[in-house]
């Protein structure tokens, strides 16, 4: 006795006519037969029927169907059709993904970090007043990347095209060394260098062989969230220490037992925007002796300096080998460019080269070979000159014409430094309510209380803040954002 046809349901389906429509059409039928959308002896529409309820040829049914005939999905009986095969469990997968299917016991702690806390990306698209972290990559000498770029590729080096230093191009590691002598004062060699792709994967590869699981790290709090993210995902059991404004809180991080790892931002706080003092550098460097400990710098801005003579980074002042400095060309150059370094003690600059060969092999040598230009023959100096001027004049335009009184809002303070400041406001509820109102004008501009770690014993009123990028947008959009603002909040 013939079985009846089962119900089919073809619904959902979606074809793009910019790209192969037979394949297309392949692989949704596949997908709903492998997943259990069509079953088993389902029979299938005719070519003809779902061609012209897709609104295709019938010749593109045809192929679609003759792929899935030569792979066993679907056969054909004579005078009765089409039908899907009989497919064995093991060919057919559960229709819930198993990375879903996991019960939180077999899933990595990173894994179930990962579900359970949520990090915004950074905001993309152009630029607006006024987002955090960008520069004023409007101002990038762009002509002159591409034509040295052109240069580069028009005939390149053949002992450059194959697998390269997973530290990175000599070149640039050796020009690298060279800026970092000069303008940071760092006593330090090209071997010692490993580029990476910006700041955020040179933290990340710090997090993956300078912790382990269960160790404490400590870190500023508030402050940079997705380092934290980073070590955490490691296995570190992150210690928020307090900043004020000196910094860093030293007398806290001592009170921290078992601790020999910390993440911090010493030039210009992220993101309070404070500078740590002289003294308390030199505390640091003596605790991370006392305790056999290691030191992350990242120094992620620190070009803006726009009074006074730049504090030596910590890494110009170690002497014994404990300080690991982030640097990185996306805030003076522009965020896509994704380019960043490593400055490391010498102990650890192969194994960390030999890490990032495992994660990516090296780095793309376009890039890389451009920047070495770029600096050797000068542009990058003259090109800092430029965002520092330029950033300054932005600061101050902020400066000048922020509205007087905002009620609930501290003075804004001074800023010498950076590319953002921080303003205090008295409570959460009136944080929110002012971020809430600039974004209905189109103002960007983030949430103090956002920085925190989730189990921060600092009462919430007193997380409350206002963070604003100031470099972004050129002054005459930083005036009509700011006349924005005081339509929004009514002053």
């Amino acid at each position: 006795m013939p079985v009846p046809p089962l119900p089919v349901d073809l619904s959902g389906i979606r074809l793009d006519p910019q790209q192969g429509l037979a394949r297309q059409l392949y692989q949704a039928l596949r997908e709903r037969i492998l997943d259990g959308r069509l079953q088993s002896r389902t029979r299938l529409p005719a070519s003809r029927d779902l061609a012209g309820l897709l609104g295709i040829s019938r010749n593109t049914v045809t192929r679609a169907f003759d792929q899935l005939y030569a792979e066993g999905y679907i056969e054909g009986r004579i005078g009765a059709g089409t039908y899907v095969a009989e497919l064995s469990a093991a060919t057919r997968p559960s229709a819930v993904p198993a990375i879903q299917a996991q019960s939180p016991a077999t899933q990595s702690a990173a894994l179930q970090l990962l579900q359970s806390h949520h990090l915004s990306p950074p905001l993309s698209g152009a630029p607006r007043a006024f987002r955090v972290g960008v520069p004023a990559f409007d101002l990038f000498p762009f002509e002159i990347w591409a034509r040295l770029s052109a240069r580069f590729w028009r005939k390149p080096s053949l002992a450059r095209l194959g697998y390269g230093d997973p530290a990175g191009d000599l070149q640039l590691r050796e020009l690298i060394a060279a800026y970092l002598r000069n303008s940071r004062g760092l006593h330090c060699d090209p071997a010692q260098i490993v580029v990476t792709s910006g700041s955020q994967q040179a933290i990340s590869l710090c997090a993956q062989l300078l912790v382990t699981p269960g160790a404490r790290v400590a870190l500023e709090n508030p402050g940079y969230r997705a380092a934290g993210h980073a070590l955490a995902i490691a296995g570190a059991q992150l210690c928020g220490v307090a900043v004020d404004d000196q910094g860093l809180d030293t007398a806290a991080l001592e009170r921290i037992e078992d601790c020999r790892l910390l993440y911090l931002t010493p030039s210009h706080q992220y993101p309070t925007g404070v500078t740590l003092s002289l003294e308390r550098r030199l505390q640091l460097l003596e605790w991370a002796q006392r305790n056999d400990g290691l030191i992350i710098e990242d120094d992620y801005d620190g070009e803006y300096r726009y009074s006074g003579t730049p504090l030596a980074p910590l890494a110009a002042l170690d002497r014994q080998g404990r300080v690991l400095y982030v640097g990185t060309f996306c805030k003076i150059a522009f965020p896509a460019l994704r380019l960043g370094y490593l400055l490391l003690p010498p102990a650890l600059a192969e194994a960390f080269a030999r890490r990032r060969a495992l994660d990516m092999r090296h780095s793309e040598i376009g890039t890389q070979a451009v920047m070495a230009e770029f600096i050797a023959a000068g542009h990058f100096q003259r090109h800092i000159r430029r965002m520092r001027s330029a950033a300054r004049s932005r600061r101050d335009a902020l400066l000048a014409g922020w509205p007087q009184n905002v009620p609930g809002c501290a003075p804004l303070p001074v800023v010498e430094a950076g590319l953002h400041l921080c303003v205090r406001v008295d409570s959460l509820a009136r944080e929110r309510q002012l971020i809430s109102a600039a974004a209905q004008v189109g103002v960007e501009i983030s949430a103090l209380s956002s920085y925190w770690l989730p189990d921060s014993s600092t009462p919430e009123d007193q997380r409350a803040g206002l963070v604003l990028g100031f470099a972004a947008v050129p002054e005459g959009q930083i005036d009509e954002a700011l006349l924005a603002l005081r339509r929004a909040w009514r002053i």
